[in-house]
């Protein structure tokens, strides 16, 4: 159990670090830096050296990755260029926001997901399953941006039941944003519910064609005990990597929702930060996003490593 541990920990603290080697050295690589980007085409050579010398682009790369990786080991995260704050103040608001976000549509999708998953591999390929797995599909084929689009189209403009876009600022309370984040949300939820109940659905029929369920039918117990007592339980355990997968998505990449809401939340500051061309706010956001995804993946590791037994023994 510990060896495991220690062994996801580990994956995931390399992995970490290659997301910071790529993210600073991938910027790196573009034409120019960030003061070129920063003044445009009128800088002059000056006006370049000053700006290099502030922001320590005068010195060898490794270097600067080294006091990069380590300001971020103490929560610094830089100065944004173009907005001159130190960034960990732009995003903690931002990072609130999307959280909220991603709470809503959790609370919502993955019940529902989970309800459905259940209802769907219970009677397989019967008029419920078809149901339910074609809007799945068509959840899982369309792109954000037009599952968003629709949500507007019928819950704003057909119906009138919410704002088709958030206006409220990023430093609004709490409660608001819960309110504003409903189509948002809604939206997320039509995704996420579409991945998680297909692979619930899929080890609910592998479930009860197991020996065990067989076994307890010819012994007579009865279908709703072998239902929540066995079929449930076993199927959900695989369950666990796919929520997980699927949080990392819904947190690291809700970029195309929030924008096309304006919510106020990490993924609109991303497309904001790209407009602007400020490059220490895109990279400090990339590896936000990428530390999201690696801490929800090892969140999900470690609960299914706590919920099944046959993990916790396989290597002693």
């Amino acid at each position: 159990m510990i060896a495991v541990l220690l062994e996801r920990i580990g994956l995931a603290l390399v992995t970490l670090l290659i997301i910071a080697v790529t993210v600073f050295f991938a910027l790196e690589l573009m034409p120019g830096d960030a003061c070129t980007v920063h003044l445009g085409r009128g800088a002059t050579d000056t006006m370049l050296a000053a700006c290099r010398a502030r922001m320590g682009l005068d010195q060898p790369p490794l270097w600067r990755f080294a006091a990069w990786a380590g300001d971020i080991l103490h929560g610094d995260l830089g100065v944004s260029m173009q907005r001159e704050r130190p960034i960990v103040d732009i995003v903690g608001w931002r990072l609130r926001n999307t959280l909220i976000l991603a709470a809503v549509t959790a609370t919502i999708g993955i019940p529902l997901a989970l309800g459905l998953g259940v209802l769907a591999g219970l009677k397989p390929d019967g008029p419920l399953d078809m149901a339910i797995s074609g809007i799945a599909i068509f959840a899982m084929t369309v792109p954000e941006f037009i599952s968003g689009t629709l949500m507007i189209l019928v819950f704003s403009v057909i119906l009138g039941w919410a704002a088709g876009v958030v206006t409220i600022g990023y430093k609004a309370p709490a409660l608001d944003l819960v309110r504003a984040s409903m189509l948002p949300a809604a939206t997320l939820v039509f995704i996420l519910a579409a991945h998680i109940l297909r692979m619930v659905r899929a080890s609910v029929i592998e479930v009860m064609q197991s020996d065990f369920v067989q076994m307890a039918r010819l012994k007579g117990v009865p279908q709703r005990r072998i239902i929540w007592h066995h079929v449930v339980p076993n199927a959900l355990l695989p369950a666990i990597s796919v929520i997980g997968l699927t949080m990392a998505w819904l947190l690291g990449g809700v970029v195309i929702v929030e924008s096309v809401f304006n919510y106020p939340g990490l993924g609109r500051l991303a497309v904001d930060a790209v407009a602007d061309q400020d490059l220490p706010l895109v990279q400090a956001i990339a590896l936000l996003f990428g530390l999201i995804y690696v801490l929800t993946n090892l969140g999900a590791d470690l609960l299914a490593l706590a919920l099944n037994p046959r993990l916790r023994t396989r290597r002693g």
